[in-house]
């Protein structure tokens, strides 16, 4: 799924790139490669009802590419089947994510970066599984003293891996301090570059250390439009609207019950920064009611 003229992917993140938001994204960048959530391949596999995303449908959402995380071989290569089916464009396999959960107890994520023997059946059985592209998510490194982010990228290419993301961050380091991209220049694939990129000057910065692209993560919270805005595009004049389409797309698609507690954090992204948000961030936390929130959505940003 790697586009010179597609550049500037959204990264997958946690609880925030689920289908509403990707939706919302979409309105402002019809074109740009995203990448979901990260999904369990033990919960994919085994159709957990509990989880929305394990049914989702790629097919109509254009360049979308599905993360997938997990340390059983065979299972990682049926979840790549299942997301293909479901229509991908590609399937990322998650090398980087820290949290203790996942890159300590699950042996997936992050860990990977530590077991490379591991990590090359992982990619070598979801290459063949899949005729779609495969790419990998990772790290500099597990810490300071393992280094070698080089090494698991080789590995990468040799198992038909097509691109790869590297967040300039150790494992150790978790999403503290200054991200530091190494220069890329002789990578064996293209290399995309993700960590502390929030503007047109960070593209460009690592694309002169050998970078084919940029991915964007938490800069993006609170502020879908800013792929769009990196080409060239404008800020919406009366964000509000934003936050009300994004809240709909996301009533619509989990219901209100678990929508209204799970879009908070959304409105406390969107309002930073602005005139009395410490004061609506409260508000809206004692909220627990679609109409209640699209009142308070509605006076914080002037629409009647």
């Amino acid at each position: 799924m790697f586009d010179n003229n597609n550049q500037i992917f959204v990264a997958p993140l946690a609880g925030i790139t689920d289908r509403p938001f990707r939706r919302i994204i979409r309105d402002f960048s019809p074109n740009a490669p995203l990448v979901t959530e990260m999904i369990s391949c033990h919960s994919l596999v085994g159709a957990h009802k509990n989880c929305l995303r394990n049914f989702d449908n790629y097919s109509n959402e254009g360049a979308v590419g599905a993360q997938i995380f997990g340390a059983d071989v065979n299972l990682m290569a049926d979840a790549a089947r299942i997301l293909q089916d479901q229509g991908a464009k590609w399937i990322d396999i998650n090398m980087g994510c820290p949290v203790p959960k996942v890159a300590t107890r699950a042996g997936a994520g992050a860990h990977l970066m530590r077991d490379h023997g591991l990590a090359e059946k992982i990619m070598r059985s979801v290459v063949r599984a899949v005729q779609i592209p495969v790419s990998i998510k990772t790290r500099l490194g597990w810490d300071a003293e393992h280094m070698d982010w080089r090494e698991l990228i080789n590995i990468a290419a040799d198992c038909g891996v097509s691109f790869a993301a590297l967040h300039g961050r150790t494992r150790a380091q978790l999403y503290l301090g200054n991200a530091v991209l190494p220069n890329v220049s002789d990578a064996p694939i293209p290399i995309i570059a993700n960590g502390d990129i929030r503007t047109a000057d960070d593209v460009s910065r690592v694309q002169a250390l050998g970078y084919r692209g940029a991915m964007i993560g938490r800069g993006i919270l609170g502020r879908p439009w800013l792929l769009s805005e990196l080409y060239g595009g404008g800020v919406p004049e009366n964000i509000g609207h934003v936050v009300l389409k994004h809240l709909d797309y996301a009533l619509e698609y989990y219901g209100e019950k678990t929508a209204v507690p799970m879009f908070r954090k959304h409105a406390a992204w969107y309002s930073a920064g602005m005139p009395n948000s410490s004061d609506f961030r409260i508000k809206v936390n004692r909220i627990d009611s679609a109409d209640a929130l699209k009142v308070a959505i509605r006076e914080f940003w002037g629409i009647i």
